[in-house]
């Protein structure tokens, strides 16, 4: 047969069941604080990372409206240098280089000023001096050419023109000097060069002397 509880012994084991559930509300506690700490961390680095979106977001749209900005401004300055090299071919504009650095903005700022440096381009040096001359020399002698013909016809031709072509072939002759500044415009094109006052007066000068010296030895 079992034996009776003692007193001592239940008191025992009431104690005991005292502590047990002490302890266990203890770590039910201790658990739900765990818990509510890690929710708390779990709310911070969500809300941290949402933060960390939308400042990505943020800096990606400030990415695009500069590199927007920079194309647009790259495609005029380019376009510009086009139109000032129009006589050599150049295709679209560079696109980007990898492993490029530097600000854009500011490497866009040294092109303008650059450009703004350069486009007014001077006068033509006076090395080019006996080429200027020799434009004029070439437009007198092409003008003179073409009075020449012109006069011939009105002889083979006879009648009217007999009369009008030898004074259309004054006026080519006469304006000579002035043709001489096409060739001398090309070259100041070539050169990057304004023709300014001076070097037109060199080919004005020179055409002109060449025209009064055939005129005067002209048969």
């Amino acid at each position: 047969m079992n034996e009776p509880v003692t007193s001592e012994s239940y008191v025992a084991q009431v104690r005991r069941l005292a502590e047990l559930t002490e302890r266990l509300s203890a770590q039910r506690a201790e658990a739900h604080d765990w818990y509510d700490q890690q929710c708390a961390a779990a709310r911070r680095a969500v809300a941290d990372a949402e933060d960390q979106v939308r400042r990505a977001e943020r800096e990606l749209a400030a990415a695009r409206e500069l590199q927007e900005r920079v194309d647009a401004e790259a495609t005029v300055l380019w376009q510009e240098l086009r139109g000032r090299m129009a006589a050599r071919r150049v295709g679209g504009p560079p696109g980007p280089v990898a492993g490029a650095a530097g600000d854009p903005v500011v490497l866009l700022a040294a092109v303008r000023d650059l450009l703004a440096r350069t486009g007014h381009p001077g006068e033509l040096p006076g090395s080019v001096n006996p080429l200027l001359a020799l434009c004029g020399v070439a437009g007198a002698l092409v003008a003179y050419a073409l009075g020449t013909a012109a006069r011939a016809a009105g002889d083979r031709y006879g009648g009217d023109l007999a009369v009008g072509l030898p004074v259309l072939a004054l006026v080519v002759t006469l304006l000579g000097p002035l043709a001489g500044l096409v060739p001398a415009k090309v070259l100041a094109d070539r050169r990057h060069a304004l023709l300014g006052p001076r070097p037109a007066a060199i080919v004005l000068i020179a055409g002109l002397v060449t025209t009064v010296l055939l005129l005067t030895l002209a048969p």
